[in-house]
Protein backbone atom coordinates (compact mmCIF):
# COMPACT_ATOMS: atom_id res chain seq x y z
CA UNK A 1 0.00 0.00 0.00
CA UNK A 2 1.29 3.32 -1.17
CA UNK A 3 2.31 5.79 1.83
CA UNK A 4 0.35 9.09 1.96
CA UNK A 5 2.34 11.90 0.41
CA UNK A 6 1.25 14.34 2.61
CA UNK A 7 5.08 13.87 4.37
CA UNK A 8 6.59 13.97 1.16
CA UNK A 9 4.95 17.10 -0.01
CA UNK A 10 5.42 18.87 4.07
CA UNK A 11 9.16 17.83 3.46
CA UNK A 12 9.23 19.59 0.23
CA UNK A 13 7.44 22.46 1.41
CA UNK A 14 9.89 23.13 4.18
CA UNK A 15 12.71 22.63 1.73
CA UNK A 16 11.62 25.63 0.07
CA UNK A 17 10.77 27.82 3.19
CA UNK A 18 14.43 26.71 4.20
CA UNK A 19 16.08 27.68 0.91
CA UNK A 20 14.33 31.37 1.26
CA UNK A 21 15.30 31.67 4.53
CA UNK A 22 18.98 30.81 4.38
CA UNK A 23 19.11 33.28 1.34
CA UNK A 24 19.19 35.90 3.96
CA UNK A 25 22.32 36.38 5.62
CA UNK A 26 22.04 36.91 9.39
CA UNK A 27 23.41 40.46 9.35
CA UNK A 28 20.40 41.32 6.50
CA UNK A 29 18.66 43.47 9.04
CA UNK A 30 14.58 42.65 8.75
CA UNK A 31 12.46 45.88 7.26
CA UNK A 32 8.96 47.21 6.83
CA UNK A 33 9.30 49.59 4.12
CA UNK A 34 6.66 52.39 3.61
CA UNK A 35 5.31 51.47 0.82
CA UNK A 36 4.34 48.20 2.29
CA UNK A 37 6.23 45.94 -0.66
CA UNK A 38 7.60 42.99 0.51
CA UNK A 39 10.70 40.57 -1.18
CA UNK A 40 12.23 37.60 -1.82
CA UNK A 41 15.61 37.83 -0.86
CA UNK A 42 17.49 40.07 0.78
CA UNK A 43 21.97 40.06 1.10
CA UNK A 44 23.90 42.12 2.94
CA UNK A 45 26.64 43.27 0.27
CA UNK A 46 29.89 42.80 1.12
CA UNK A 47 31.09 46.70 1.16
CA UNK A 48 29.61 49.92 2.23
CA UNK A 49 27.78 48.54 4.69
CA UNK A 50 24.67 48.50 2.43
CA UNK A 51 22.29 45.99 1.73
CA UNK A 52 19.73 44.80 -1.11
CA UNK A 53 16.08 43.72 -0.88
CA UNK A 54 14.84 42.38 -4.38
CA UNK A 55 12.31 40.17 -6.23
CA UNK A 56 12.57 38.98 -9.54
CA UNK A 57 9.43 37.29 -11.43
CA UNK A 58 11.00 35.75 -14.45
CA UNK A 59 8.12 35.64 -17.07
CA UNK A 60 7.93 39.24 -17.34
CA UNK A 61 11.63 40.08 -16.53
CA UNK A 62 10.32 42.32 -14.10
CA UNK A 63 12.71 43.19 -10.95
CA UNK A 64 11.93 45.53 -8.04
CA UNK A 65 14.73 46.07 -5.37
CA UNK A 66 15.58 47.99 -2.50
CA UNK A 67 18.72 49.13 -2.13
CA UNK A 68 19.84 50.60 0.91
CA UNK A 69 22.99 52.32 2.25
CA UNK A 70 24.16 54.83 5.31
CA UNK A 71 24.17 57.83 3.87
CA UNK A 72 24.89 61.54 5.91
CA UNK A 73 22.55 64.76 4.21
CA UNK A 74 24.31 66.00 0.73
CA UNK A 75 25.00 62.45 -0.46
CA UNK A 76 23.88 60.55 -3.12
CA UNK A 77 23.53 56.37 -3.27
CA UNK A 78 23.36 54.05 -5.99
CA UNK A 79 22.72 50.38 -7.34
CA UNK A 80 23.12 49.51 -10.74
CA UNK A 81 23.85 46.98 -13.60
CA UNK A 82 26.41 46.68 -16.12
CA UNK A 83 25.22 44.58 -18.80
CA UNK A 84 28.64 44.53 -20.57
CA UNK A 85 30.98 44.38 -18.30
CA UNK A 86 32.11 44.09 -14.33
CA UNK A 87 33.10 47.86 -13.55
CA UNK A 88 31.24 50.97 -13.42
CA UNK A 89 32.00 51.90 -16.65
CA UNK A 90 28.90 51.02 -18.78
CA UNK A 91 26.94 50.72 -15.75
CA UNK A 92 23.09 51.63 -16.06
CA UNK A 93 22.45 53.47 -12.77
CA UNK A 94 19.49 54.58 -10.14
CA UNK A 95 20.84 57.33 -8.48
CA UNK A 96 18.93 58.79 -5.21
CA UNK A 97 19.73 62.22 -3.85
CA UNK A 98 17.67 64.87 -2.18
CA UNK A 99 17.06 68.17 -4.07
CA UNK A 100 17.02 71.32 -3.04
CA UNK A 101 13.95 71.61 -2.54
CA UNK A 102 14.05 68.58 0.02
CA UNK A 103 12.56 66.74 -2.40
CA UNK A 104 14.09 63.09 -2.72
CA UNK A 105 14.33 62.12 -6.74
CA UNK A 106 15.47 59.30 -8.29
CA UNK A 107 17.27 59.83 -11.74
CA UNK A 108 18.83 57.17 -14.52
CA UNK A 109 22.88 57.42 -15.83
CA UNK A 110 24.25 55.54 -18.54
CA UNK A 111 27.69 55.79 -16.56
CA UNK A 112 30.90 56.39 -19.23
CA UNK A 113 33.27 57.29 -17.21
CA UNK A 114 34.13 59.77 -13.63
CA UNK A 115 31.76 62.70 -15.27
CA UNK A 116 28.40 62.36 -14.31
CA UNK A 117 26.49 62.38 -18.04
CA UNK A 118 23.28 64.16 -18.51
CA UNK A 119 19.98 62.12 -17.11
CA UNK A 120 19.16 59.58 -19.98
CA UNK A 121 17.83 56.15 -20.52
CA UNK A 122 19.15 53.18 -19.65
CA UNK A 123 19.32 49.25 -20.59
CA UNK A 124 16.50 47.93 -18.59
CA UNK A 125 12.93 49.88 -18.37
CA UNK A 126 12.14 51.93 -14.91
CA UNK A 127 8.02 50.82 -14.21
CA UNK A 128 8.54 53.57 -11.20
CA UNK A 129 11.25 54.35 -8.96
CA UNK A 130 11.12 56.16 -5.13
CA UNK A 131 13.41 56.87 -2.69
CA UNK A 132 13.46 57.77 0.81
CA UNK A 133 15.59 59.59 3.97
CA UNK A 134 15.59 58.48 7.33
CA UNK A 135 17.43 57.13 10.22
CA UNK A 136 21.05 57.85 9.11
CA UNK A 137 19.97 55.37 6.09
CA UNK A 138 18.93 56.41 2.24
CA UNK A 139 16.65 54.03 0.62
CA UNK A 140 16.33 53.24 -3.78
CA UNK A 141 12.99 51.45 -4.20
CA UNK A 142 12.85 50.68 -7.76
CA UNK A 143 10.46 48.09 -10.24
CA UNK A 144 12.37 47.91 -13.83
CA UNK A 145 11.84 45.81 -16.57
CA UNK A 146 15.36 43.62 -18.11
CA UNK A 147 15.36 42.83 -21.63
CA UNK A 148 13.47 39.40 -22.38
CA UNK A 149 17.08 38.28 -23.44
CA UNK A 150 18.66 39.24 -20.36
CA UNK A 151 20.58 36.81 -18.19
CA UNK A 152 19.25 36.02 -14.52
CA UNK A 153 22.84 36.46 -13.20
CA UNK A 154 24.15 40.16 -13.37
CA UNK A 155 26.99 42.59 -12.81
CA UNK A 156 26.02 44.73 -10.35
CA UNK A 157 27.26 47.95 -8.34
CA UNK A 158 26.38 49.89 -5.69
CA UNK A 159 27.61 53.00 -4.79
CA UNK A 160 27.58 56.41 -2.76
CA UNK A 161 28.96 60.08 -2.95
CA UNK A 162 29.11 63.69 -2.52
CA UNK A 163 25.77 65.96 -4.13
CA UNK A 164 27.41 68.99 -4.93
CA UNK A 165 26.06 71.63 -6.93
CA UNK A 166 22.40 70.31 -7.49
CA UNK A 167 24.38 67.22 -8.95
CA UNK A 168 25.69 64.24 -7.37
CA UNK A 169 29.36 64.58 -7.80
CA UNK A 170 32.30 61.48 -7.94
CA UNK A 171 32.46 59.22 -4.97
CA UNK A 172 35.46 58.44 -2.93
CA UNK A 173 38.05 56.25 -4.07
CA UNK A 174 38.85 53.62 -1.22
CA UNK A 175 38.77 50.26 -0.98
CA UNK A 176 35.44 50.30 0.13
CA UNK A 177 34.19 52.71 -2.69
CA UNK A 178 36.43 50.53 -5.04
CA UNK A 179 35.42 47.18 -4.50
CA UNK A 180 31.52 47.80 -4.04
CA UNK A 181 30.31 45.20 -7.22
CA UNK A 182 29.48 41.84 -7.51
CA UNK A 183 27.18 39.08 -9.46
CA UNK A 184 23.71 38.70 -8.32
CA UNK A 185 22.12 36.26 -8.87
CA UNK A 186 18.19 37.07 -9.34
CA UNK A 187 16.89 33.60 -9.20
CA UNK A 188 19.34 31.91 -6.07
CA UNK A 189 19.27 34.86 -4.27
CA UNK A 190 23.10 34.73 -3.93
CA UNK A 191 25.66 37.02 -5.05
CA UNK A 192 29.84 36.23 -5.50
CA UNK A 193 30.80 39.38 -3.44
CA UNK A 194 33.26 41.97 -5.51
CA UNK A 195 34.30 40.49 -8.70
CA UNK A 196 38.04 41.10 -8.78
CA UNK A 197 37.91 43.74 -5.94
CA UNK A 198 39.59 40.63 -3.84
CA UNK A 199 42.40 40.80 -6.56
CA UNK A 200 42.71 44.30 -6.54
CA UNK A 201 42.99 45.20 -2.97
CA UNK A 202 45.91 42.35 -2.99
CA UNK A 203 47.44 44.07 -5.56
CA UNK A 204 47.53 47.31 -3.98
CA UNK A 205 48.44 45.94 -0.93
CA UNK A 206 51.58 44.22 -2.35
CA UNK A 207 52.45 47.40 -4.14
CA UNK A 208 52.30 48.90 -0.50
CA UNK A 209 54.75 46.38 1.25
CA UNK A 210 57.32 46.46 -1.33
CA UNK A 211 57.33 50.50 -1.58
CA UNK A 212 57.40 50.60 1.78
CA UNK A 213 60.06 48.08 2.04
CA UNK A 214 62.11 49.34 -0.48
CA UNK A 215 62.20 53.42 -0.49
CA UNK A 216 61.00 53.59 2.86
CA UNK A 217 63.59 51.20 4.50
CA UNK A 218 66.36 49.29 3.13
CA UNK A 219 67.49 52.75 0.87
CA UNK A 220 67.29 54.35 4.08
CA UNK A 221 69.75 51.58 5.86
CA UNK A 222 71.95 51.86 3.26
CA UNK A 223 72.66 55.25 3.28
CA UNK A 224 73.43 54.86 7.18
CA UNK A 225 76.16 52.65 6.55
CA UNK A 226 77.85 54.50 3.91
CA UNK A 227 77.49 57.38 6.22
CA UNK A 228 79.15 56.29 9.19
CA UNK A 229 80.30 53.04 9.19
CA UNK A 230 83.54 54.35 6.45
CA UNK A 231 84.42 56.49 9.62
CA UNK A 232 85.84 53.71 10.62
CA UNK A 233 88.98 52.37 9.20
CA UNK A 234 88.53 48.54 10.48
CA UNK A 235 85.24 49.05 8.60
CA UNK A 236 86.85 49.52 4.93
CA UNK A 237 86.02 48.11 2.33
CA UNK A 238 83.14 46.30 4.76
CA UNK A 239 81.06 49.23 4.43
CA UNK A 240 81.29 49.63 0.93
CA UNK A 241 80.26 46.20 0.18
CA UNK A 242 77.02 46.01 2.50
CA UNK A 243 76.15 49.70 0.92
CA UNK A 244 75.83 48.55 -2.71
CA UNK A 245 74.26 45.00 -1.60
CA UNK A 246 71.14 47.00 0.62
CA UNK A 247 71.02 49.71 -2.13
CA UNK A 248 71.09 46.98 -4.98
CA UNK A 249 68.41 45.06 -2.96
CA UNK A 250 66.03 48.05 -1.80
CA UNK A 251 66.09 49.06 -5.89
CA UNK A 252 65.04 45.72 -7.36
CA UNK A 253 61.94 46.23 -4.70
CA UNK A 254 61.36 49.29 -5.53
CA UNK A 255 61.22 48.41 -9.57
CA UNK A 256 58.75 45.60 -8.65
CA UNK A 257 56.88 47.57 -6.24
CA UNK A 258 56.93 50.73 -9.47
CA UNK A 259 55.84 47.92 -11.99
CA UNK A 260 52.51 47.03 -9.76
CA UNK A 261 52.17 50.55 -9.09
CA UNK A 262 51.95 50.80 -13.21
CA UNK A 263 49.65 47.61 -13.36
CA UNK A 264 47.07 49.09 -10.75
CA UNK A 265 47.16 52.58 -12.89
CA UNK A 266 46.34 50.79 -16.04
CA UNK A 267 43.32 48.72 -14.21
CA UNK A 268 42.04 51.79 -13.25
CA UNK A 269 40.73 54.03 -16.11
CA UNK A 270 40.31 57.22 -14.45
CA UNK A 271 41.41 56.91 -11.60
CA UNK A 272 44.82 58.79 -10.66
CA UNK A 273 46.54 59.61 -7.64
CA UNK A 274 48.37 62.40 -9.34
CA UNK A 275 51.05 63.60 -6.33
CA UNK A 276 52.03 59.63 -5.32
CA UNK A 277 52.09 58.77 -9.16
CA UNK A 278 54.62 61.75 -10.04
CA UNK A 279 56.80 61.31 -6.60
CA UNK A 280 57.31 56.95 -7.89
CA UNK A 281 58.50 57.95 -11.01
CA UNK A 282 60.43 60.72 -9.94
CA UNK A 283 61.88 58.02 -7.46
CA UNK A 284 62.12 55.22 -10.28
CA UNK A 285 64.41 57.65 -12.37
CA UNK A 286 66.60 58.83 -9.59
CA UNK A 287 67.21 55.54 -8.49
CA UNK A 288 68.20 54.32 -11.90
CA UNK A 289 70.27 57.02 -12.61
CA UNK A 290 72.23 56.56 -9.21
CA UNK A 291 72.41 52.47 -9.45
CA UNK A 292 74.41 53.36 -13.05
CA UNK A 293 76.38 56.17 -11.84
CA UNK A 294 78.47 53.12 -9.83
CA UNK A 295 79.88 52.40 -13.64
CA UNK A 296 80.88 55.94 -14.02
CA UNK A 297 82.59 56.06 -10.66
CA UNK A 298 85.92 57.76 -10.74
CA UNK A 299 89.39 56.59 -8.64
CA UNK A 300 89.48 58.34 -4.93
CA UNK A 301 92.40 60.69 -5.95
CA UNK A 302 90.81 61.78 -9.44
CA UNK A 303 90.01 65.62 -9.74
CA UNK A 304 86.08 65.13 -10.45
CA UNK A 305 85.25 62.67 -7.74
CA UNK A 306 84.65 65.44 -5.68
CA UNK A 307 81.72 66.68 -8.06
CA UNK A 308 80.76 63.04 -8.28
CA UNK A 309 80.58 62.97 -4.47
CA UNK A 310 78.25 66.14 -4.53
CA UNK A 311 76.23 64.34 -7.05
CA UNK A 312 75.92 60.96 -5.54
CA UNK A 313 75.12 62.49 -1.98
CA UNK A 314 72.58 64.92 -3.37
CA UNK A 315 70.65 62.28 -5.36
CA UNK A 316 70.72 59.58 -2.08
CA UNK A 317 69.63 62.32 -0.14
CA UNK A 318 66.31 63.57 -2.85
CA UNK A 319 65.99 59.61 -2.66
CA UNK A 320 66.06 59.17 0.97
CA UNK A 321 62.80 62.06 1.65
CA UNK A 322 61.00 62.04 -1.00
CA UNK A 323 60.79 57.48 -0.64
CA UNK A 324 59.91 58.11 2.82
CA UNK A 325 56.91 60.74 1.77
CA UNK A 326 55.71 58.74 -0.92
CA UNK A 327 55.35 55.91 1.20
CA UNK A 328 53.10 58.17 3.52
CA UNK A 329 51.38 59.34 0.69
CA UNK A 330 50.52 55.79 -0.65
CA UNK A 331 49.70 55.05 3.14
CA UNK A 332 46.87 57.75 3.08
CA UNK A 333 45.34 56.10 -0.30
CA UNK A 334 45.38 52.74 0.93
CA UNK A 335 44.14 53.40 4.37
CA UNK A 336 45.17 50.08 6.64
CA UNK A 337 44.58 49.91 10.02
CA UNK A 338 46.32 51.85 12.14
CA UNK A 339 49.03 49.53 13.34
CA UNK A 340 50.57 49.79 9.88
CA UNK A 341 51.22 53.08 9.86
CA UNK A 342 51.91 53.38 13.13
CA UNK A 343 54.47 49.83 12.17
CA UNK A 344 56.38 52.18 9.95
CA UNK A 345 56.44 55.52 11.82
CA UNK A 346 58.06 53.65 14.89
CA UNK A 347 60.70 51.77 12.15
CA UNK A 348 61.61 55.08 10.42
CA UNK A 349 61.66 56.61 14.40
CA UNK A 350 64.38 53.89 15.55
CA UNK A 351 66.53 54.45 12.62
CA UNK A 352 66.38 58.28 12.67
CA UNK A 353 67.45 57.45 16.09
CA UNK A 354 70.29 55.19 15.31
CA UNK A 355 71.41 58.10 12.50
CA UNK A 356 71.44 60.46 15.97
CA UNK A 357 73.50 58.24 17.64
CA UNK A 358 75.89 57.47 15.13
CA UNK A 359 76.08 60.79 14.01
CA UNK A 360 76.97 61.85 17.18
CA UNK A 361 79.63 58.73 17.89
CA UNK A 362 80.97 59.98 14.44
CA UNK A 363 81.65 63.45 15.62
CA UNK A 364 83.66 62.39 18.06
CA UNK A 365 86.02 59.87 16.46
CA UNK A 366 86.27 62.71 13.81
CA UNK A 367 87.00 65.45 16.31
CA UNK A 368 89.49 63.05 18.51
CA UNK A 369 91.65 61.87 14.95
CA UNK A 370 91.73 65.50 14.31
CA UNK A 371 92.82 66.90 17.90
CA UNK A 372 95.27 63.72 18.03
CA UNK A 373 97.13 64.95 14.43
CA UNK A 374 97.31 68.43 16.06
CA UNK A 375 99.23 67.15 18.64
CA UNK A 376 101.30 64.83 17.36
CA UNK A 377 105.61 66.43 17.12
CA UNK A 378 107.05 66.99 14.01
CA UNK A 379 109.60 64.34 13.32
CA UNK A 380 112.08 65.60 10.72
CA UNK A 381 115.51 64.17 10.70
CA UNK A 382 117.14 67.38 11.75
CA UNK A 383 114.03 69.56 13.12
CA UNK A 384 115.15 72.43 11.23
CA UNK A 385 119.42 72.38 11.81
CA UNK A 386 122.35 72.32 9.75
Amino acid sequence: MAGSPLPIIAALLFATAFSRISSQPANCPSQTFANGQAYSFCLGLSTLQSYLYWTFDRPTSTLSIAFICPAAEGRWISWAVNPTGTGMFGSQALVAFRESSGRMAVNTYNITGYALPPESAVWFRVVNSSADFSGQYMRLFATVVLPAAAPTTLNHIWQTGPFRGGAPAAHEFQPANLNARGSLDLLRGVSTGSTGGGSRTRKRNIHGVLNAVSWGIMFPIGIIIARYLRVFPSADPAWFYLHISCQISAYAIGVAGWGTGLKLGSESNGVTYSTHRNIGITLFTLATVQIFALLLRPNKDHKIRIYWNIYHHGIGYAILILGIINVFKGLDILQPENKWKTAFIVVISVLGGIAVLLEAITWGVVLRRKKSELNKPYDGSNNGRL
